[in-house]
């Protein structure tokens, strides 16, 4: 199957169907060139374009209300397929079973915006499976982009400045990036970036091949080189137990993930912190955990990087459940909205959780979704030029708990906060807007070997 063949026919034929905003994008060579809204409903609007005539394709499908965003990345590395396919079986399955009011799959699409890319690098995939019809072997034939450029060894690297950070002071969130970012990445890790940046994401998975195991970040070692080399280590990230419910959520609704042994590998119970596997640095997963609002996972799905044809409803059957329930995870913790005292939303506010060091903001309109397992929190909702506000919330295993903040003017300061009306306010959530922080030396980034299957 092909999303720019059939994938675009039957996403048509779910808007026609069903009473949903369905759309395809396509990462653009120059993203500097996204829209600033989505395609109307009913509109395909193919929007991206990247190194080859070969686009990228993002697929989403939504009601018309304010919504938590979750997305899944799939085929980033060219020659691990299997997240292609099932991305593509997964946005199928989720139409069809609307149209036929599956209950489950209405409440899902009701309550949450899905964004799905099945491949990230159609270049790299494009000669894989030309290699495979050659019957040409090679374990890493088509994983690189065009430029021979591995993508999730290619993010700007945050992790060396969050670990100062923690240890030092500083910020805990949403990093600068530095100023020539762009010159230093290739054009599907800009356009992604500026994606990402460009939705309030809140959840995510990125779906790879060559192991069975549920990672979650950190992906880089916070142990320092041997011989050119990053020892791995547990590295958890102020979120690791959440981290850790997320990654089982996927491992037990899989069909043999939990088990733990597979592809020759043992893990227990089917998940790993990232870095105590292998180090990886500029990798995706804690690129947006430390760029943005989005908790993201790695998800390993099959030993054989490009299964055959045949094996492909088996698989299928076995990660269907779990993709599901890992979409679902997005609706716990805390929601609500941030407002001034005349009910104007506050864009950019910070959400602080006591005990843990790891904030959220506020989107463009006001909203903030914060993922938390049950307990019981002090939360903070601060903005420049307001009194900060404290409550104590209670949150349960099931619904998010909401919770809204109205910050009242501080005397103390003058400068407003950017205030955004109550008007309408659906389409995409405009990109924030970092402010930057002062400029430090930056230490000297050292090449990382590329190991193992992530």
């Amino acid at each position: 199957m092909s999303p720019h063949h059939s994938g675009l026919q039957h996403w048509a034929q779910c808007e026609r169907e069903t009473p949903l905003r369905a759309g395809i994008q396509r990462l653009p060579r120059n993203p500097r060139t996204l829209p600033q809204a989505g395609p109307a409903s009913g509109e395909l609007q193919p929007q991206f374009k990247l190194l080859s005539a070969a686009p990228v394709w993002v697929l989403f499908v939504q009601d018309l209300n304010v919504e938590p965003e979750v997305k899944y990345v799939g085929n980033m590395h060219g020659n691990e397929v299997l997240g292609r396919e099932l991305l593509l079986q997964l946005s199928e399955f989720l139409c069809e079973e609307f149209r036929n009011r599956n209950q489950r799959i209405v409440r899902l699409v009701e309550d949450t915006r899905i964004h799905i890319m099945p491949s990230m690098n159609p270049d790299g995939y494009e000669v894989a499976a030309a290699a495979q019809e050659r019957d040409i072997s090679g374990y890493l034939v088509g994983r690189n982009n065009a430029n021979g450029v591995d993508l999730n060894r290619n993010f700007p690297d945050l992790n060396t400045y969050i670990y100062y950070n923690e240890k030092n002071g500083g910020p805990n969130h949403h990093l600068p990036l530095p100023d020539n970012w762009k010159s230093q990445v290739e054009p599907e890790t800009q356009a992604v970036i500026q994606w990402i940046r460009s939705f309030n994401f809140v959840l995510s998975a990125n779906l790879h091949g060559g192991a069975v195991v549920a990672n979650y970040p950190y992906d880089k070692s916070l142990e320092h080189r041997v011989r050119g080399f990053r020892r791995t280590a547990n590295t958890p990230t102020p979120d690791d137990k959440l981290f850790q419910k997320l990654a089982k959520v996927y491992s037990y609704a899989h069909g043999w993930m939990h088990q733990g042994w597979n592809c020759g590998d043992y893990f227990p119970d089917g998940i790993t912190n990232g870095a105590s596997w292998y180090s990886l640095s500029k990798g995706m997963q804690d690129f947006n955990y430390l760029h943005t609002n989005c908790f993201e996972i790695t998800l390993e799905l099959s030993c054989d990087k490009f299964p055959l044809q045949e094996e492909l409803q088996r698989e299928w059957l076995g990660n269907r459940e779990a993709l599901i329930q890992f979409l679902e995870q997005v609706h716990q913790g805390i929601k609500g909205m941030v407002r001034d005292e005349n009910y104007n939303n506050l864009a950019d506010a910070v959400i602080s959780v006591g005990g843990i060091n790891h904030d959220v903001t506020s989107g463009a309109h006001g909203d903030y979704f914060r993922l938390l397992l049950p307990g019981t929190y002090t939360v903070t909702a601060t903005a420049p030029g307001f009194d900060p506000e404290t409550v104590s919330v209670t949150v349960g295993p099931a619904e998010p708990k909401l919770v809204n903040f109205q910050l009242k003017r501080s005397t103390s300061q003058a400068a407003p906060k950017r205030r955004i009306p109550n008007s309408g306010h659906r389409g995409r959530v405009l990109p924030k807007k970092v402010q930057p922080r002062a400029a430090r030396k930056k230490e000297p980034m050292m090449k990382q070997p590329q190991r193992g299957p992530a």
